[in-house]
């Protein structure tokens, strides 16, 4: 019989979560809104003074002076929002209040069609982690129990692509690099940051398109959804 040249199932596969499990840009639009009409009622002069569009300039303006808060999107947005409940003359108190409002908005996330089912058909097979750049709550959004270790860039102070991120996850749920596979959807954050950290890069590019020919990144893989890498998974382990 002819051997066979299939590695043996990964221990591990880690997802990214905002827009590799669901689309983002349309939430963080709604969270905003939510956040405005919020500031209307109980913030007016900040809803007077403002509009989503100069708030967000005025955090552009931030980022740029204070980079560190790349690594936290939502400290970012409380320190904006702080500046300019001070610059309006309103009580910088409720911006707390502000901030819970806008978290609940950011996580009413829909997961794509075949998360779910994927998720269950990895379940008992494979440790399941996540490792974000993003605010995303998998308590709050209610998939958490779908994932043995979670590592976040606001809670561990590094982000991707830095290595440090994704050993820190794979430690977690007690596996080598070389034993984990992580899937993406951003080429150079998820798939070359995973990859130069030892770990199997997956692009989940739901999207078909061919930005890795630009890029000159070389996924281990291509899937378009969870289907798709699971697919894959059975068809290159043994």
């Amino acid at each position: 019989m002819k051997p066979s040249n299939r590695r043996p199932w990964p221990k591990a596969i880690l997802f990214d979560l905002d827009d590799t499990l669901w689309p983002i840009a349309p939430v963080i639009l709604q969270a905003e809104q939510t956040l405005f009409k919020w500031l209307a009622s109980n913030a007016p002069r900040v809803a007077e003074r403002f509009t989503i569009d100069s708030l967000r300039q005025a955090r552009l303006e931030l980022l740029a002076r204070r980079p560190e808060f790349q690594l936290d999107l939502g400290a970012l947005r409380r320190a904006g929002l702080i500046a300019a409940f001070e610059q309006a003359g309103e009580d910088a108190d409720k911006v707390e209040l502000a901030m819970t409002e806008f978290f609940a908005a950011r996580n009413a996330v829909i997961p794509y069609d075949d998360v779910l089912p994927g998720l269950l058909r990895l379940k008992g097979r494979v440790l399941i982690g996540s490792v974000t750049n993003g605010n995303a709550d998998l308590q709050t959004i209610g998939l958490a129990h779908h994932f043995h270790a979670s590592v976040s860039a606001p809670g561990f102070g590094r982000a991707k692509p830095d290595a440090a991120i994704f050993h820190a996850a794979c430690d977690a749920l007690g596996v080598a690099p070389q034993d984990a596979v992580y899937v993406g959807d951003d080429l150079l954050l998820d798939v070359q940051g995973a990859q130069r950290a030892g770990l199997r890069g997956i692009w989940m590019n739901r999207t078909a398109s061919r930005r890795h020919l630009e890029e000159g990144v070389q996924p281990d893989a291509i899937v378009s959804n969870m289907d798709d890498l699971i697919d894959w998974l059975k068809r290159e382990h043994a």
